[in-house]
């Protein structure tokens, strides 16, 4: 493990995006480690030394290997006290800034996991249905808040922890064709996102690994 230099086990695509836009914008410097979970290369023996539980994200720094998007963000935002700072320190903004971050990570994420391992059993149809209410249902608690918090971005005019949960997902949603319409803020905030440098270069398709679809 290199002391000097961050190592990142990602993929592409899925959550390991939230920890290379948290990179970005502290301004770290890292190596990029593929980690192809289609062909189950998380299951190697080299990996599973790394991440017991067999998932990614994995980011080795300061010596430790750090697991889960959420824990690893907060700990470079502890650890990295440079602008921006990704966790609110006002405790209600911070509250609502977590809320929506795990309302993607804890809310939307899992569930959309499991149906897609049960899209054979389901059928299409019913998968890209499913996909869509849990999505819309998320989409509409978290528009709720913004309604309240949001400036340029999800809290107020800068970049936080809500805003790298988001992205991800928002993209997700686009690629399944799902009608944003009814979620106006989403969509302001998003489209503004999406112009950021640190954000763009830490796209799915400008990673190494990119597969198209």
């Amino acid at each position: 493990m290199s002391l000097n230099k961050p190592i990142l086990w990602n993929f592409y695509r899925g959550a390991s995006w939230r920890v290379r836009i948290a990179l970005a914008f502290k301004k770290i410097d890292y190596e990029y480690k593929s980690v192809n979970i289609d062909k189950g290369e998380q299951f190697t023996k080299e990996y599973e030394n790394i991440n017991p539980n067999n998932e990614i994200p994995t980011l080795q720094i300061d010596g430790f290997n750090l697991t889960q998007t959420m824990p690893i963000i907060e700990y470079l935002d502890e650890t990295r006290p440079s602008e921006p700072k990704l966790i609110p320190v006002d405790s209600y903004l911070r509250c609502k800034a977590r809320s929506i971050a795990e309302i993607v990570n804890s809310g939307m994420q899992p569930y959309q996991k499991v149906i897609k391992r049960l899209g054979k059993e389901l059928g299409e149809e019913e998968k890209n249905a499913r996909l869509e209410l849990s999505t819309k249902k998320a989409f509409k608690a978290i528009e709720s808040i913004l309604a309240e918090t949001s400036g340029k971005y999800c809290i107020g005019d800068s970049i936080t922890i809500a805003d790298i949960f988001l992205v991800p997902a928002v993209h997700a949603a686009r690629l399944q064709k799902i009608n944003l319409n009814h979620y106006p803020t989403i969509s302001r905030i998003t489209d503004r996102l999406d112009q950021l440098p640190e954000v763009i270069q830490t796209h799915p398709k400008k990673q190494v690994d990119f597969q198209q679809s």
